[in-house]
């Protein structure tokens, strides 16, 4: 159905941000500085892909700001 993701790894997800772990538009890059963190491959792949989408929409709604 829809692309929902857990509580657990949103904020899992958000705290690392928080951390000021540098994260990217590009799964594969964050796949790969997760990698070392988590503890199994599914989990590290859900947050990876939510932290990429993420980011990519913070990044549209900077541009957005800057543009008014």
């Amino acid at each position: 159905m829809g692309k929902i993701k857990s509580k657990q790894v949103k904020r899992a997800s958000h705290e690392l941000m928080e951390n000021g772990i540098e994260f990217h538009e590009d799964f594969e890059k964050n796949k790969i500085i997760l990698g070392k963190e988590m503890p199994s491959k599914k989990m590290r792949n859900k947050m990876a892909g939510y932290l990429s989408r993420f980011v990519k929409h913070k990044n549209k709604e900077a541009e957005k700001l800057e543009v008014k």
